[in-house]
């Protein structure tokens, strides 16, 4: 508890030096926290901005929409086109590189625009243990992570949202559609909508923490070792092996090994 509360009080100082802050808003744990704890520093100087485009889960945007009107924040929607960038689609293990400086150009000229000092986003230190080529942008871009300055981990973050009464605080990980294709595969607009569809099918059946990897015309579908279970019952297998059919996929497998953070990492 001590520790928590010093690692608030820094994140907090950190903050408040910044006096004025765009957070690139996601809707997820981190940023939602970051963004409760700069406005409960900053106050109206906060600006939340969060990107729509086909790589996100429009339920993702839906739901930062929500947050940021209950939190009484000011809130930005900008469109972001990522698929017209060659360097994103034909999907290197760079591509959240590409992604993130497209992203934070974008941002850079709203602060100005807007005359806030600095942007930030929610890169905790627990991402560091992860492949994050997007790390290299924000620190060319001057990005700022206080989450990661204030050496907050993602335990503390849920815990401590938890007690804010953040509606996030439980939420399962959340990443772009992008992440969900093996690298070199290139991406289009019609493979990620069939990872949507995939995926929303899969949600509406109550499963939480899953991700569909699109790997030509076979789905791999990864969930948790109960939800393993669940998808491996007859009736329920057929239902689920019926509609990817109809999505496009022709053949579907459920990887044993369940869901993890960055399975397509694990060929690099």
């Amino acid at each position: 508890m001590e520790m928590d509360q010093t690692k608030i009080k820094k994140l907090k100082q950190i903050i408040k030096e910044m006096e004025s802050l765009l957070i690139a808003y996601s809707g997820g744990v981190d940023s939602t926290f970051l963004l409760k704890i700069a406005q409960e520093t900053l106050g109206d100087k906060v600006l939340a901005v969060t990107a729509k485009s086909k790589i996100y889960p429009e339920r993702e945007y839906e739901e930062a929409k929500r947050i940021t009107q209950k939190l009484g924040v000011k809130h930005l929607i900008i469109t972001t086109k990522e698929l017209s960038n060659p360097y994103f689609s034909l999907n290197s293990p760079q591509r959240c590189y590409y992604c993130k400086k497209g992203l934070f150009a974008q941002l850079l000229k709203i602060a100005k625009k807007k005359g806030i000092r600095y942007i930030a986003e929610g890169t905790n230190c627990d991402d560091l243990e992860d492949f994050r080529p997007g790390i290299k942008a924000l620190q060319e871009a001057g990005i700022r992570s206080p989450l990661k300055e204030a050496n907050l981990g993602k335990r503390e973050i849920r815990l401590l949202s938890k007690k804010r009464g953040l509606p996030t605080w439980d939420k399962p990980a959340s990443v772009c559609f992008a992440s969900r294709f093996p690298y070199r595969e290139k991406i289009t607009p019609r493979k990620l909508q069939m990872v949507k569809e995939a995926e929303d099918y899969l949600l509406n059946l109550g499963i939480k923490e899953l991700r569909v990897r699109h790997h030509k015309d076979m789905a791999r579908i990864e969930v948790s070792s109960s939800d393993i279970t669940l998808l491996s019952q007859k009736a329920r297998r057929k239902k689920v092996i019926k509609r990817f059919k109809e999505i496009g996929y022709h053949y579907v497998a459920l990887d044993l090994q369940g869901y993890r953070r960055g399975s397509m990492n694990e060929v690099l």
